[in-house]
């Protein structure tokens, strides 16, 4: 009777004993999700058994958990962005290059996310808000900046296609339907994405899976976003706190990383995605010359402190004697000691060598805010500088556009409207419908522009780099001037569906000959 007793306490006990271990392996399981040891290494439920047993674990840095909504998006990051840059690598060269950038985008991208959750929302076009969007602004614009800065490469369709695409992480700033937003990126990227799937399907398939992850980013990224965010990015408003200290937390990497996800056993296995701690940040600005300042203040100081001591300023000049006063004795004009009066030939001439006042530098300028608004029946679009947002106006046929000052910017004009205007735009890009009169672009370096429908005319001024796109029925119609113009080529479809744009160069040098009294101009042609 005794050892029953003996054996039922014991049991008992242990049965106790492990209903204490069960919540602590629970709780040593969950913080393995975002927290991370001195050490790189999460805590797992091995070590929370330890705990339960005596054996105290390594000590842990205390971090946040990651929501649900930025769970999701790392799953996006780790699969279909993951595959994408694991392909670009077996490319290899600018396509490798420009792949790791896309992933700093959506590295970007995910901290705005997580600020989203911890914050309330700022202002738009607040300078937090702004500042929440700079780096993200910045490493779309890497993306672009490789694609430009390698405009002779052999994979430059591959640069475009990815170019294009990156423009879907602008999502964040669209309402109420961000994820037809992603959908409409997606059909920018498969206009250049399905010339590479034409000319590489039967040379190299690597090329043709390679346009297909790229694919599968869009499609997943939208769906993510269908769920989440159906209606635009939400903020924490309730209880979030400052737009400027929720920033620096992720700045400073108060919340942790997602764990990485379980590798399959499907060969070949893909390497480990790279660590966004060790994601280089984007250039900073330059700082003022604070010197500069410092001086020009002290200096201004002096002089309204000589000017306060009133005529005492001028006590220490010296008297001029009436006899050496030019103005009273011209005779004195005439020496050695006075220099002659420059001619008008000379003093135009030192005029002239005398550098004119440099403009200011753009980033001393203040910028001005963006403007869209109907004025009567010309609408104005004016500085607008987002490369990951599309600036869409519902034109009317009698309706005018004059586009100014925007950069990295693309416009989409739906309907027939009367003409568009744009001047001195940098990286802008039109796509229009149809057009009653023409298209003036002054001013306007690597200037892109689709035509869909019907344009008649097309007038290029001082336009450094452009690519036109036209449609089947402006084949027969459409007019191009141009004027001081270097880089611009037309793309014109094939005659059947199958065939891929044919990119026809406009001439830039011509040639005056005089023949029998007759003035004539020819295009010169370049042989080689």
């Amino acid at each position: 009777m005794n050892s029953l007793t003996t054996l039922i306490k014991r049991l008992e006990a242990a049965t106790s004993r492990l209903e204490d271990m069960v919540p602590n392996v629970n709780d040593s399981a969950a913080s393995t999700n975002g927290i991370e040891s001195t050490t790189g290494q999460g805590m797992t439920a091995a070590d929370g058994m330890g705990q339960a047993r005596g054996n105290a674990p390594p000590p842990l840095r205390h971090m946040e958990t990651l929501p649900p909504t930025i769970d999701d998006f790392d799953a996006t990051i780790n699969g279909e962005v993951k595959t994408f840059v694991n392909m670009s690598e077996e490319i290899g060269g600018l396509v490798a290059e420009q792949s790791a950038a896309v992933l700093r985008a959506f590295a970007a991208e995910r901290k705005f996310l997580i600020v989203t959750t911890k914050a309330k929302k700022p202002e738009i076009q607040s300078p937090v808000y702004m500042e929440i969007l700079k780096e993200l602004q910045s490493m779309m614009g890497a993306v672009n900046d490789i694609r430009e800065a390698n405009r002779a490469s052999p994979l430059f369709t591959h640069l475009t296609t990815v170019s294009e695409g990156i423009v879907m992480l602008g999502w964040i700033t669209v309402d109420p339907k961000p994820a037809d937003f992603v959908t409409e990126c997606l059909s920018s990227a498969q206009f250049y994405g399905n010339r590479i799937i034409k000319e590489y399907k039967e040379k190299d398939r690597k090329h043709v899976e390679w346009v297909n992850a790229f694919y599968n980013i869009f499609k997943s990224l939208a769906s993510y976003v269908k769920q989440h965010y159906p209606s635009g990015v939400t903020w924490n408003n309730q209880n979030g706190i400052d737009p400027q200290e929720a920033l620096k937390q992720v700045q400073s990497g108060q919340i942790s990383r997602s764990p990485p996800p379980s590798t399959g056993p499907a060969p070949p296995p893909p390497p480990p995605l790279p660590s966004f701690d060790g994601l280089p940040p984007p250039p900073p600005p330059v700082p003022p010359n604070g010197t500069g300042a410092s001086s020009d203040s002290s200096d201004m100081g002096a002089v309204f402190d000589q000017i306060s001591r009133g005529s005492d300023v001028t006590s220490h000049l010296r008297k001029v004697d009436p006899s050496s006063q030019t103005h009273k004795n011209p005779s004195l004009r005439t020496s050695s000691a006075v220099p002659p009066a420059p001619s008008r030939s000379t003093s135009q001439s030192s005029s002239r060598s005398i550098p004119s006042k440099k403009p200011k530098p753009e980033s001393m300028r203040t910028k001005k805010p963006p403007k869209k608004e109907l004025e009567g029946n010309k609408w104005l679009i004016e500085n607008y500088d987002n490369p990951g947002q599309m600036i869409e106006i519902e034109a009317a046929i009698n309706h005018s556009l004059l586009i100014s000052r925007c950069t990295k910017t693309t416009i989409r004009v739906i309907g027939k409207a009367n003409a568009i205007s744009l001047d001195n735009c940098t990286q802008t890009s039109l796509v229009i419908d149809s057009l009653v009169s023409a298209v003036d672009v002054i001013k306007c370096p690597k200037f892109e522009m689709q035509v869909l429908g019907m344009l008649p005319t097309i007038m290029l001024d001082q336009v450094d780099g452009a690519a036109i796109y036209l449609n089947k029925e402006t084949l027969h119609t459409t007019e191009v001037y141009t004027s001081k113009c270097t880089g611009v080529n037309i793309n014109m479809p094939g005659q059947s569906e199958d065939e891929d744009y044919v990119e026809k160069p406009l001439p830039e040098q011509l040639k005056s000959v005089v023949r029998n009294g007759v003035l004539t101009s020819e295009i010169v042609e370049h042989a080689g």
